[in-house]
């Protein structure tokens, strides 16, 4: 009895269907939409007394960004910005202009595993990236530099 399970799972095993690998592509930024609000200048000012007030922090490794405002401000004015599908996400500077985000065009794309996950990333210049987050295996189609043709910034993920 317990063969004849085996051998029917392995026969229907065999017969069944592929997996089909599903293929990504780095977004289209011209239709990428900022997520939230950027932080005024009085939130990151409040924001920069209280992270920066914290007389232990002046003992820690993170306390250069204390040591002057503009460069608290250039790490904190960030905000969430998605593809239109919401496959992809990224923080970027709120001192970047939009039509600058909606004009830049895929670069490279690179994929990194991080324990359970692998992280897509498409390049994009100017420090813009978009990561795309999965438990899939993925892999680039081709060598990842797709800057002559901003089309083949792909990746395979099974």
């Amino acid at each position: 009895m317990f063969a004849a399970l085996a051998l029917l799972a392995g026969l229907s095993a065999a017969f069944a269907p592929a997996a089909q690998a599903e293929t990504l592509a780095c977004p289209d930024l011209s239709t990428a939409v900022q997520v939230g609000n950027c932080p005024t200048e009085d939130e990151l000012l409040f924001t920069y007394n209280g992270f920066c007030s914290d007389n232990a922090r002046i003992y820690r490794k993170d306390a250069s960004v204390c040591t002057d405002f503009q460069l608290y401000r250039k790490m904190k004015n960030v905000v969430l910005w998605e593809s239109a599908d919401g496959a992809f996400q990224t923080y970027l500077s709120c001192d970047l202009p939009s039509a600058a985000v909606a004009a830049a065009k895929p670069r490279g794309i690179a994929v990194a595993r991080e324990g359970s996950m692998t992280r897509l990333v498409c390049a994009y210049g100017d420090g813009i990236t978009f990561t795309h987050r999965t438990k899939a295996t993925c892999r680039t189609q081709g060598d990842g530099d797709c800057g002559a043709d901003p089309a083949a910034c792909k990746a395979s993920c099974d």
